[in-house]
């Protein structure tokens, strides 16, 4: 048996095709999973969601903003913006059953035998492994059981940009979804920054999350994607997977089961130019 993390698909499946097969990957024995962003950018967003969710228990996908996108478009939270490519999601026969099982995806992933989490953006610093598994929990019970047309009419936001434990309702769910799905940047405190995309350099007055002095989930293994202009990441106990593939970058997936790894990687087309998104 062998265990993969894939970085974003966002609806490039003949790409992830091409890559499972160059794996070898058979759904009877091994485990894949999945960084978040499945859909939207990429052509063929409708059957990707289908394949993945076809997969059943050898697939474990964590939510990314994309894909909560989706979902606040489809309660009518949100409108479809110019460059989705999720229509063809909501007008299909089997959109229901689809869309609830996304909403049923968990926010975060973490495997006790591995020592790893796999989340769709990061962490913040002043979050531990277990800190951040209970906050990931308040938004899943929110999307699962609560009140969810709520939730994602008020989701959109940068603000709280900063931590703390007396956050309440929307403000304290916002910020966690925030946290998971859309990081990158932050200050030596803390506090998020959702302005800058492009790949870190000596000018920056901000941390990329993961080397922020004192980060409090240094002792765990994270497995994250989201930001494609970063590239593949191997650094200070994290492995960043999202290499661009719906830009004509790569797709990327890393074996997590073994002492020694890799990336794998299959080259795509690309659906758009970088910086369109």
């Amino acid at each position: 048996m062998a265990i993969y993390a894939i970085g974003d698909v966002q609806g490039c499946l003949t790409e992830l095709h091409q890559l499972l097969r160059k794996l070898r990957f058979d759904a009877t024995m091994d485990k894949l999973w999945f960084c978040g962003d499945l859909v939207n950018r990429g052509p063929a967003s409708l059957d990707t969601l289908r394949f993945i969710k076809g997969l059943g228990d050898s697939a474990i996908a964590v939510l990314g903003n994309h894909d909560l996108h989706l979902l606040a478009v489809a309660t009518g939270a949100q409108s479809l913006k110019r460059k989705d490519t999720l229509r063809t999601i909501l007008d299909a026969p089997d959109a229901s059953e689809l869309l609830e099982w996304l909403r049923f995806r968990p926010m975060l992933h973490y495997d006790k035998g591995l020592q790893t989490l796999l989340v769709h953006a990061g962490l913040p610093p002043q979050w531990s492994v277990k800190k951040a598994r209970k906050l990931a929990s308040e938004v899943e019970d929110c999307l699962r059981h609560g009140d969810y047309h709520h939730f994602f009419a008020q989701m959109y936001g940068n603000k709280p940009a900063h931590w703390r434990n007396s956050l309440e309702g929307i403000e304290r769910l916002r910020f966690i979804t925030n946290a998971l799905t859309r990081i990158r940047y932050c200050d030596e405190n803390g506090r998020l920054d959702f302005d800058n995309k492009l790949k870190p350099d000596s000018s920056h007055r901000l941390y990329p999350w993961f080397r922020v002095p004192g980060r409090r989930s240094s002792n765990k293994r994270i497995i994250f994607g989201h930001w494609s202009t970063l590239g593949f990441v191997n650094e200070n106990n994290v492995i960043g997977l999202d290499t661009g593939c719906v830009w004509g970058g790569q797709l990327t997936a890393y074996r997590l089961d073994t002492a020694i790894a890799h990336p794998i990687s299959m080259v795509c087309a690309g659906a758009l130019a970088p910086g369109e998104d």
